[in-house]
């Protein structure tokens, strides 16, 4: 086996000139066929613990319903909270610049920098 200067073998520098990558990525292909992302706020009640705890969390999806799968998956990853234990109360739209979550912030920075900035109120410290 012959390495190249690079360090890749002749071999598997014969494989990527003979079999291009023409198609993108399965994850390029669903982005793309989703549409448009939005960022939704979904308001609810979910066990933390022993206590039923208010929550309000900022997502990135395509829908409601894609908003309200996020949120359920979230939540029971961090909280190791069942479906039928979190109680959604409501799902709104939201302007990203009214966000102060780090995912939406960095989903929409091209979008936030083009309209000036975030609108979120910034905390003082005391």
């Amino acid at each position: 086996m012959l390495r190249t200067s690079l360090g890749y073998s002749s071999t598997l520098m014969k494989h990527a000139m003979l079999h291009p990558k023409s198609e993108p990525s399965r994850l390029n292909q669903e982005t793309n066929r989703l549409g448009n992302m939005k960022a939704f706020r979904v308001d609810g009640q979910a066990p933390f613990g022993r206590l039923r705890q208010k929550f309000s969390l900022d997502v990135v999806a395509t829908t409601k319903a894609d908003a309200e799968h996020r949120v359920y998956s979230i939540i029971g990853s961090r909280h190791n909270a069942k479906r039928r234990a979190i109680t959604i109360n409501s799902i709104n739209e939201v302007d990203p610049r009214t966000s102060t979550e780090p995912t939406v912030l960095h989903h929409f920075r091209d979008e936030i920098a083009a309209a000036g900035g975030t609108i979120a109120p910034v905390a003082e410290e005391e």
